[in-house]
């Protein structure tokens, strides 16, 4: 199975050059990556890698062509400001497919034709709660392994054990930051 984030070794291989090449590529600016928190490692959206090589000349192979599917995440809000907040910083990471959703009809009716491998809902919608949406994911067969995260600046720590037992794989309170959202994300998507 092709992998949607590649390490420095992978892109070393794919673009046929040493491990340190990659890094001043990175380093210059060239090559659009991110550093793993605490670490020195790095990692590349694989369609990024792909553009670089295509930019630069760099020849694919029949296997290397076609990008893996992103990886889509219906992000489920009704405050505007977050969902665009959420919609920036998705943007910023650049390899996930996403759509938005202002209350819980709008979550049910794109989380069956968009099919999301996860789905970040606030906990109060304002018709529902995330955790009825969540309840109806969890109903629906064909969306068995879709992973749920749960926002909410009302709900605590306390209430996580209540709401893994509806079928939420994660809570962020809120406010919460972006290297939270990213590390719940590519956590529960296995991107790393």
């Amino acid at each position: 199975m092709t992998r949607d984030v590649l390490t420095t070794g992978d892109v070393a291989k794919l673009c046929h050059v040493t491990i340190r090449t990659v890094i001043k590529w990175f380093e210059k600016g060239h090559l659009k990556g991110y550093k793993i928190p605490g670490s020195r490692d790095r990692r590349f959206a694989r369609s990024d890698v792909l553009q670089f090589m295509r930019d630069h000349g760099i020849p694919l192979t029949d296997r290397d062509a076609e990008p893996a599917a992103r990886k889509r995440i219906l992000v489920v809000d009704d405050e505007e400001a977050i969902l665009a907040v959420i919609e920036e910083y998705l943007r910023q990471i650049g390899m996930f497919e996403w759509q938005t959703a202002k209350n819980g009809y709008q979550a049910g009716l794109k989380t069956q034709s968009f099919r999301p491998h996860l789905l970040l809902t606030d906990y109060n919608l304002g018709d529902i709660t995330g955790v009825q949406v969540a309840e109806s994911v969890r109903a629906t067969p064909e969306l068995a392994e879709t992973r749920i995260v749960v926002v909410s600046g009302f709900l605590t720590e306390a209430d996580v054990p209540g709401l893994r037992a509806k079928g939420i794989d994660a809570f962020l309170r809120k406010p919460f930051t972006f290297e939270q959202l990213r590390d719940t994300l590519f956590r529960l998507l296995k991107v790393i």
